[in-house]
């Protein structure tokens, strides 16, 4: 009988770096092959390119995507997602060449053949690679964002990436489409903690913002630029918030892609509404009048940990009387997760303590612990499961869950492990 091979080459008992290598007797193909965002990026394991068929992205977050053009330092390989993820992924990678090339193995070059080798595949249209078959399902987590579902030697494996059963302002969460499994990778980032109910947490976003701004303070919202920003100012404008919003950072450029690719989105509409209202910064002059007038400003980078966030906050942080409310999960270590635990930030060069608010509103493009055992229990046949892309004691503790509560077979795999299906 023939066997499925998985290999954990990263984004096991981590999040970040997450690539993962699937291989028969003929064909081998990469699940992501992402970045650590540290200085320097740490990369996943090296798999020699000349052994890799093609590779399957699931969304165009760095951590998953990253280190894909080192494909195309000496290849063509085929790089199979659909269209909005490629867009963005190019958008994502050129600003992280910009920022990083100093460490890179790569350049723009390595890039623009990345894209020239890419295949884009719609969801659920099943292609053919070698002695496999493998289809991309939406995974709600951000536009673009796919489960990857892969047949081979009579087997099926479903990757989830990153995925979100929940409806959100922006897009619709991800369904259960498929028959029995014989194994599935499951994310944990969230696996030890609930989300409050989205439109509870929407109303209370909207309130506290008002609130803000009618007290003529400013609202920072520092947010990633692919998919959080744009599902804030869906947000704003779904509860006819009347108040200026401002828009800046690379999320301009996300915006324009997510616009040419609508049927992507949930409410293509409401999107294109929440654009238009919205003012977009021309420069540095426009930056720094802005920062003077109550209203909110949606601003790269989600963790400020670069952007145009830093300058915000060295205005806003100064006044009491404005908020910065984080609304992205903050890595252990980011400027972001510094502020949300001990209320301080850099400013004109020194660590001082912010005077504005502090808040955190989970609007959380992953699964919650609740949705994610949900998505366990309803999964068909008797398939192991990898739990990976989590904190390690996540990781370890959604496998005793499924253990104990469902019975099956579960690991939370180690970078370099090989498992046979």
């Amino acid at each position: 009988m023939s066997q499925l091979q998985i290999r954990f080459l990263g984004g096991a008992r981590e999040v970040g770096r997450s690539a993962i290598a699937v291989k028969t007797e003929k064909t081998q193909v990469l699940l992501d092959y992402g970045v650590m965002l540290d200085r320097p990026p740490g990369f996943p394991m090296h798999i020699p390119p000349k052994e890799v068929d093609a590779v399957i992205l699931s969304h165009s977050h760095l951590d998953h995507s990253g280190a894909i053009p080192v494909f195309y330092i000496h290849g063509k390989k085929p790089l199979y997602t659909n269209r909005l993820s490629a867009e963005l992924n190019q958008l994502l990678i050129t600003d992280f060449i910009k920022l990083s090339s100093y460490y890179l193995p790569f350049e723009y070059l390595e890039l623009k053949s990345m894209m020239k080798n890419s295949k884009h595949v719609d969801f659920g249209v099943e292609q053919e690679l070698g002695n496999m078959k493998f289809q991309l399902l939406n995974a709600g987590h951000i536009p673009g964002s796919a489960q990857i579902l892969i047949e081979a030697e009579g087997k099926k494996l479903l990757y989830t990436g990153d995925f979100n059963t929940e409806d959100t302002r922006l897009l619709e969460g991800a369904k259960m489409e498929y028959d029995d499994l014989d194994a599935v990778i499951i994310e944990s980032t969230y696996a030890s903690e609930e989300h409050t109910e989205r439109l509870e947490l929407e109303k209370q976003f909207i309130a506290e913002t008002t609130d803000i701004v009618e007290r003529g303070g400013i609202v920072l919202v520092p947010a990633f630029g692919v998919g959080r920003s744009q599902e804030i100012a869906c947000i704003l404008t779904a509860h006819n918030f009347e108040y200026p919003v401002t828009i800046d950072g690379m999320i301009r450029g996300a915006n324009t892609i997510m616009m040419n690719h609508g049927r992507f989105l949930r409410d293509a509409r409401l999107l294109k509404d929440a654009l238009h209202s919205a003012h977009w910064i021309e420069g540095w002059r426009d930056r720094r009048k802005t920062a003077k007038k109550p209203g909110v400003i949606i601003s790269t980078a989600g963790m400020l940990k670069g952007g145009p966030s830093v300058f915000y906050i060295s205005k806003i942080g100064k006044k009491p009387r404005s908020a910065v409310f984080l609304v992205s999960y903050q890595i252990e270590g980011t400027p972001g997760r510094q502020l949300l635990e001990k209320g301080i930030c850099v400013i004109d060069g020194k660590m001082q303590k912010i005077k504005a608010r502090v808040g955190h509103f989970d609007f959380s493009s992953h699964c919650g612990a609740s949705e994610l055992k949900e998505f366990v229990k309803k999964l068909g046949g008797n398939p192991n499961i990898f739990v990976v892309h989590g904190a390690e004691e996540n990781c370890t503790l959604f496998v005793k869950w499924i253990k104990k509560e469902l019975g099956l077979k579960a690991k939370a795999p180690n970078t370099g492990d090989t498992f046979k299906i």
